[in-house]
Protein backbone atom coordinates (compact mmCIF):
# COMPACT_ATOMS: atom_id res chain seq x y z
CA UNK A 1 0.00 0.00 0.00
CA UNK A 2 1.35 3.41 -1.00
CA UNK A 3 1.49 5.75 2.02
CA UNK A 4 1.42 9.47 1.28
CA UNK A 5 2.92 12.16 3.50
CA UNK A 6 3.03 15.96 3.59
CA UNK A 7 5.78 16.01 6.24
CA UNK A 8 8.52 16.82 3.74
CA UNK A 9 9.56 19.96 1.88
CA UNK A 10 12.95 19.42 0.26
CA UNK A 11 13.23 22.49 -1.95
CA UNK A 12 13.08 26.12 -0.85
CA UNK A 13 15.01 29.40 -0.85
CA UNK A 14 15.93 32.15 1.58
CA UNK A 15 17.55 35.57 1.18
CA UNK A 16 20.89 33.78 0.93
CA UNK A 17 19.92 33.39 -2.74
CA UNK A 18 16.72 34.60 -4.38
CA UNK A 19 14.13 33.97 -1.67
CA UNK A 20 12.22 36.80 -0.02
CA UNK A 21 12.36 35.57 3.58
CA UNK A 22 15.31 35.36 5.94
CA UNK A 23 16.25 31.91 7.19
CA UNK A 24 14.48 32.57 10.50
CA UNK A 25 11.33 33.81 8.76
CA UNK A 26 11.37 30.86 6.39
CA UNK A 27 11.83 28.37 9.23
CA UNK A 28 8.85 29.88 11.03
CA UNK A 29 6.76 29.68 7.86
CA UNK A 30 7.82 26.07 7.29
CA UNK A 31 6.86 25.15 10.85
CA UNK A 32 3.50 26.90 10.63
CA UNK A 33 2.60 24.78 7.59
CA UNK A 34 3.29 21.51 9.40
CA UNK A 35 6.52 20.53 7.65
CA UNK A 36 8.62 18.19 9.78
CA UNK A 37 11.55 17.49 7.42
CA UNK A 38 12.97 20.57 5.69
CA UNK A 39 15.84 21.16 3.27
CA UNK A 40 17.10 24.66 2.55
CA UNK A 41 18.33 24.63 -1.05
CA UNK A 42 19.53 28.11 -1.93
CA UNK A 43 21.05 28.57 -5.36
CA UNK A 44 24.76 27.70 -5.48
CA UNK A 45 25.42 28.69 -1.84
CA UNK A 46 25.40 26.86 1.50
CA UNK A 47 25.83 29.94 3.69
CA UNK A 48 22.40 29.52 5.28
CA UNK A 49 22.98 26.01 6.66
CA UNK A 50 24.15 26.86 10.18
CA UNK A 51 21.34 29.31 10.90
CA UNK A 52 18.75 27.01 9.32
CA UNK A 53 19.89 24.10 11.48
CA UNK A 54 19.58 26.21 14.63
CA UNK A 55 16.15 27.56 13.65
CA UNK A 56 14.93 24.06 12.81
CA UNK A 57 16.04 22.69 16.18
CA UNK A 58 14.06 25.39 17.98
CA UNK A 59 10.93 24.25 16.13
CA UNK A 60 11.50 20.49 16.37
CA UNK A 61 12.03 20.20 12.61
CA UNK A 62 14.56 17.83 11.08
CA UNK A 63 16.89 19.94 8.92
CA UNK A 64 18.66 18.50 5.88
CA UNK A 65 21.51 20.63 4.49
CA UNK A 66 20.96 21.19 0.77
CA UNK A 67 21.80 23.35 -2.23
CA UNK A 68 20.41 23.82 -5.75
CA UNK A 69 23.23 23.70 -8.30
CA UNK A 70 22.81 25.28 -11.73
CA UNK A 71 24.23 22.91 -14.37
CA UNK A 72 24.71 22.64 -18.11
CA UNK A 73 21.80 20.67 -19.65
CA UNK A 74 22.57 17.00 -20.07
CA UNK A 75 20.29 16.53 -23.09
CA UNK A 76 18.88 18.80 -25.77
CA UNK A 77 15.22 19.64 -25.43
CA UNK A 78 12.80 17.79 -27.72
CA UNK A 79 10.78 20.05 -29.99
CA UNK A 80 7.69 17.84 -29.78
CA UNK A 81 7.70 18.00 -25.98
CA UNK A 82 8.14 21.78 -25.97
CA UNK A 83 5.24 22.16 -28.40
CA UNK A 84 3.08 19.86 -26.29
CA UNK A 85 3.75 22.07 -23.26
CA UNK A 86 3.12 25.27 -25.24
CA UNK A 87 6.69 26.58 -25.00
CA UNK A 88 8.92 27.91 -27.77
CA UNK A 89 12.21 27.21 -25.95
CA UNK A 90 13.62 25.24 -23.06
CA UNK A 91 15.70 26.50 -20.16
CA UNK A 92 19.43 26.90 -20.73
CA UNK A 93 20.29 25.10 -17.51
CA UNK A 94 19.29 22.07 -15.47
CA UNK A 95 19.11 22.29 -11.70
CA UNK A 96 20.45 19.58 -9.44
CA UNK A 97 19.38 19.42 -5.80
CA UNK A 98 22.18 18.19 -3.55
CA UNK A 99 21.39 16.87 -0.06
CA UNK A 100 23.70 15.98 2.80
CA UNK A 101 21.39 14.24 5.30
CA UNK A 102 24.25 12.51 7.13
CA UNK A 103 26.18 15.73 7.77
CA UNK A 104 25.70 18.48 10.32
CA UNK A 105 25.39 22.10 9.20
CA UNK A 106 29.09 22.98 9.60
CA UNK A 107 30.21 24.17 6.16
CA UNK A 108 33.86 23.98 7.26
CA UNK A 109 33.75 20.35 8.35
CA UNK A 110 36.28 18.13 6.62
CA UNK A 111 33.64 16.16 4.75
CA UNK A 112 32.02 19.29 3.27
CA UNK A 113 35.09 21.49 2.83
CA UNK A 114 36.06 20.24 -0.65
CA UNK A 115 32.46 20.53 -1.84
CA UNK A 116 32.19 24.09 -0.48
CA UNK A 117 35.40 25.12 -2.24
CA UNK A 118 34.20 23.58 -5.51
CA UNK A 119 30.87 25.40 -5.24
CA UNK A 120 32.19 28.87 -4.36
CA UNK A 121 33.26 30.00 -7.86
CA UNK A 122 29.76 29.39 -9.23
CA UNK A 123 28.22 31.68 -6.62
CA UNK A 124 30.96 34.28 -7.07
CA UNK A 125 30.42 34.18 -10.82
CA UNK A 126 26.92 35.49 -10.27
CA UNK A 127 28.33 38.95 -9.40
CA UNK A 128 30.10 39.43 -12.72
CA UNK A 129 27.07 38.09 -14.52
CA UNK A 130 24.82 40.57 -12.71
CA UNK A 131 27.08 43.48 -13.66
CA UNK A 132 26.74 42.52 -17.32
CA UNK A 133 22.96 42.13 -17.06
CA UNK A 134 22.60 45.55 -15.44
CA UNK A 135 24.70 47.00 -18.26
CA UNK A 136 22.43 45.34 -20.82
CA UNK A 137 19.26 46.57 -19.10
CA UNK A 138 20.62 50.12 -19.00
CA UNK A 139 21.58 49.92 -22.68
CA UNK A 140 17.92 49.11 -23.37
CA UNK A 141 16.95 52.51 -21.94
CA UNK A 142 16.46 51.80 -18.25
CA UNK A 143 18.29 53.31 -15.30
CA UNK A 144 19.20 50.53 -12.86
CA UNK A 145 21.91 50.83 -10.21
CA UNK A 146 24.08 47.74 -9.74
CA UNK A 147 24.61 48.38 -6.02
CA UNK A 148 20.85 48.66 -5.47
CA UNK A 149 20.39 45.24 -7.05
CA UNK A 150 23.19 43.76 -4.94
CA UNK A 151 21.62 45.20 -1.78
CA UNK A 152 18.58 43.03 -2.38
CA UNK A 153 20.60 39.85 -1.81
CA UNK A 154 22.37 38.65 1.31
CA UNK A 155 24.02 35.80 -0.55
CA UNK A 156 23.99 34.69 -4.20
CA UNK A 157 22.55 37.45 -6.35
CA UNK A 158 20.29 36.37 -9.23
CA UNK A 159 17.85 37.53 -11.86
CA UNK A 160 14.90 37.90 -9.43
CA UNK A 161 16.83 40.60 -7.55
CA UNK A 162 17.30 42.59 -10.76
CA UNK A 163 13.69 41.95 -11.73
CA UNK A 164 12.42 43.40 -8.46
CA UNK A 165 14.54 46.52 -8.91
CA UNK A 166 13.16 46.96 -12.43
CA UNK A 167 9.61 46.64 -11.13
CA UNK A 168 10.23 49.09 -8.29
CA UNK A 169 11.66 51.61 -10.77
CA UNK A 170 8.49 51.30 -12.88
CA UNK A 171 9.93 49.52 -15.91
CA UNK A 172 7.65 46.49 -15.53
CA UNK A 173 4.50 45.46 -13.72
CA UNK A 174 5.37 41.89 -12.76
CA UNK A 175 8.12 39.31 -12.48
CA UNK A 176 6.49 37.46 -15.35
CA UNK A 177 6.79 40.49 -17.62
CA UNK A 178 10.45 41.03 -16.73
CA UNK A 179 11.37 37.44 -17.50
CA UNK A 180 9.24 37.22 -20.64
CA UNK A 181 10.63 40.42 -22.16
CA UNK A 182 14.16 40.92 -20.79
CA UNK A 183 15.69 38.43 -18.36
CA UNK A 184 14.38 34.99 -19.32
CA UNK A 185 16.57 32.44 -21.07
CA UNK A 186 17.27 33.72 -24.58
CA UNK A 187 15.98 37.23 -23.83
CA UNK A 188 17.98 40.40 -24.67
CA UNK A 189 19.28 41.26 -21.17
CA UNK A 190 20.06 37.74 -19.95
CA UNK A 191 23.67 36.60 -19.53
CA UNK A 192 24.48 32.94 -19.15
CA UNK A 193 26.46 31.93 -16.06
CA UNK A 194 29.38 29.56 -15.70
CA UNK A 195 28.01 26.11 -14.90
CA UNK A 196 29.31 22.61 -14.23
CA UNK A 197 28.13 19.59 -16.15
CA UNK A 198 25.63 17.26 -14.51
CA UNK A 199 28.30 14.53 -14.36
CA UNK A 200 30.81 16.83 -12.64
CA UNK A 201 28.23 17.95 -10.08
CA UNK A 202 27.09 14.40 -9.35
CA UNK A 203 30.65 13.22 -8.78
CA UNK A 204 31.46 16.07 -6.38
CA UNK A 205 28.22 15.59 -4.43
CA UNK A 206 28.82 11.86 -4.02
CA UNK A 207 32.46 12.41 -3.05
CA UNK A 208 31.23 14.65 -0.21
CA UNK A 209 28.81 11.98 1.00
CA UNK A 210 25.70 13.55 -0.48
CA UNK A 211 22.85 12.45 -2.71
CA UNK A 212 21.18 14.35 -5.53
CA UNK A 213 17.86 14.81 -7.28
CA UNK A 214 17.04 16.49 -10.59
CA UNK A 215 14.86 19.52 -9.84
CA UNK A 216 11.56 20.36 -11.60
CA UNK A 217 12.09 18.26 -14.76
CA UNK A 218 8.98 19.68 -16.43
CA UNK A 219 11.05 22.71 -17.45
CA UNK A 220 13.57 20.79 -19.56
CA UNK A 221 11.45 19.63 -22.49
CA UNK A 222 12.50 15.97 -22.40
CA UNK A 223 10.22 12.92 -22.62
CA UNK A 224 10.09 11.31 -19.17
CA UNK A 225 11.57 7.91 -20.03
CA UNK A 226 14.46 9.51 -21.93
CA UNK A 227 15.15 12.00 -19.18
CA UNK A 228 15.09 9.54 -16.30
CA UNK A 229 17.14 6.95 -18.17
CA UNK A 230 19.79 9.59 -18.78
CA UNK A 231 20.01 10.85 -15.20
CA UNK A 232 20.10 7.28 -13.92
CA UNK A 233 23.01 6.54 -16.27
CA UNK A 234 25.10 9.45 -14.94
CA UNK A 235 24.51 8.64 -11.27
CA UNK A 236 21.71 10.99 -10.22
CA UNK A 237 19.92 9.36 -7.27
CA UNK A 238 16.39 10.74 -7.62
CA UNK A 239 14.02 12.97 -9.54
CA UNK A 240 11.87 15.73 -8.06
CA UNK A 241 8.64 14.20 -9.28
CA UNK A 242 6.51 16.10 -6.77
CA UNK A 243 7.16 19.78 -7.49
CA UNK A 244 4.57 22.53 -7.18
CA UNK A 245 4.69 23.24 -10.94
CA UNK A 246 3.91 19.64 -11.91
CA UNK A 247 0.31 18.66 -12.68
CA UNK A 248 -0.84 15.44 -11.01
CA UNK A 249 -0.67 13.44 -14.23
CA UNK A 250 2.97 14.38 -14.74
CA UNK A 251 3.84 13.61 -11.11
CA UNK A 252 2.50 10.08 -11.47
CA UNK A 253 4.18 9.63 -14.85
CA UNK A 254 7.53 10.47 -13.27
CA UNK A 255 6.86 8.26 -10.26
CA UNK A 256 6.03 5.28 -12.48
CA UNK A 257 9.09 5.84 -14.69
CA UNK A 258 11.32 6.19 -11.63
CA UNK A 259 9.98 2.96 -10.13
CA UNK A 260 10.69 1.03 -13.32
CA UNK A 261 14.37 1.99 -13.49
CA UNK A 262 15.17 2.12 -9.78
CA UNK A 263 15.30 5.87 -9.17
CA UNK A 264 14.03 7.47 -5.99
CA UNK A 265 11.78 10.56 -5.98
CA UNK A 266 11.82 13.79 -3.97
CA UNK A 267 9.29 16.55 -3.32
CA UNK A 268 9.53 20.30 -2.95
CA UNK A 269 7.42 23.44 -2.96
CA UNK A 270 10.34 25.49 -4.37
CA UNK A 271 9.12 28.23 -2.06
CA UNK A 272 10.64 31.66 -2.75
CA UNK A 273 8.32 33.83 -0.67
CA UNK A 274 4.84 35.35 -0.55
CA UNK A 275 5.20 37.27 -3.83
CA UNK A 276 5.59 33.95 -5.66
CA UNK A 277 3.23 31.63 -3.79
CA UNK A 278 1.30 31.66 -0.56
CA UNK A 279 2.60 28.62 1.26
CA UNK A 280 5.50 26.19 1.47
CA UNK A 281 4.96 22.53 2.28
CA UNK A 282 1.79 20.61 1.37
CA UNK A 283 3.75 18.47 -1.09
CA UNK A 284 2.18 15.03 -0.85
CA UNK A 285 4.70 12.30 -1.65
CA UNK A 286 4.69 8.49 -1.28
CA UNK A 287 7.30 8.50 1.48
CA UNK A 288 8.59 4.98 0.85
CA UNK A 289 9.92 6.14 -2.53
CA UNK A 290 12.05 8.92 -1.03
CA UNK A 291 15.81 8.26 -0.68
CA UNK A 292 16.46 6.10 2.37
CA UNK A 293 18.77 8.73 3.86
CA UNK A 294 15.88 11.22 4.02
CA UNK A 295 13.01 9.05 5.28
Amino acid sequence: MMRWSERYDLHGHSTHSDGELSVAQLAQKIASEGVEVWALTDHDVISGWKEASEEAKQRDIRFIPGVEITCIPGLAAQKTILEKEGRDRSTTSWHLLAYFPNHDSNVNSQSISAFRKWLEPFAEGRIGRMKRMVEKVNALGMDIDFEAVMARSSGAVGRPHLAKEMIEKGYANSMQQVFDEWLGDGCPANVEKTKPTIVEAVNVIHAAGGICSLAHPIYYGIESNNLLSFIKSVGVDAVEAFHRSHPDKYRMELLNCAQKIGLKVTCGSDYHGPSYQARPGHMAVPSSYLPEQII
